[in-house]
């Protein structure tokens, strides 16, 4: 493989790179509280609000149920908006971001929900405000299962990254059908294929790593 190819390979893993890091610090800003909200609104929790339960619930499965590919294609006009331009490494990030908020805020969701409610019973009898519940109980309690969650999240949107890539995204995927399919060549398209395995073992084993060191059982 020429020094070019490699040059190329190396260029496209660092904007998939940069997606994938924009994209999933944006989804943790914005997922975390979202999950936070599903649960404390929920039947019988400390901040019970049924109706925006539901609603939230609601659009939150929307987004997940919508494939990325069709997601991408109909916001084009918001990423137009936030980005002035709908192809390229930033105009990925508005839709990888999209698909990844609802995602982690079910991720987080489920961790809370894991958290024995006796603790937060015991919290409550103390005196400690729901603010306080959330900050120092909840999201302390389920911070193994959150990273592990994120973790997947971060797999996801790898994944993600190499589709937005076939309809202009840059990256990997954008080397891969550009420069792999479209020209026949197949070791460009192993090339990727590995790198991109290699980023999601990486990020695999960081994340368990990461979990077993916070899990305090």
């Amino acid at each position: 493989m020429s020094p070019d190819i490699l040059a190329l390979l190396f260029e496209a893993l660092l904007d998939t790179s940069y997606m994938v890091a924009v994209s999933t610090v944006i989804s943790i800003l914005f997922g975390i509280p979202l999950g936070v909200v599903l649960v404390t609104t929920d039947r019988g929790h400390i901040l019970e609000n049924r109706y925006l339960n539901q609603i939230l619930g609601s659009i939150v499965n929307a987004a997940r149920s919508t494939p990325f590919i069709i997601l991408m294609v109909a916001i084009i006009p918001l990423t137009r908006l936030l980005t002035g331009t709908s192809i390229g490494t930033n105009a990925a990030i508005v839709p990888l971001s999209i698909a990844a908020i609802p995602f982690v805020g079910r991720v987080v969701e489920t961790a809370l929900k894991e958290v024995d409610y006796g603790v937060i019973e015991a919290a409550q009898a103390m005196g400690a405000s729901p603010c306080a519940i959330i900050s120092k109980v909840l999201i302390p309690e389920a911070l193994p299962s959150i990273v592990s969650g994120i973790t997947l999240t971060i797999i996801n949107l790898i994944g993600y990254s190499a589709m937005a890539g076939a309809i202009g995204g840059g990256g990997l995927g954008d080397v891969a059908i550009r420069y792999g399919y479209q020209r026949f060549r197949g070791d460009i398209m192993l090339a990727t294929v590995a790198i991109l395995i290699a980023q999601v073992q990486i990020v695999q084993s960081g994340g368990d790593f990461l979990s077993r060191r916070l899990n305090k059982k």
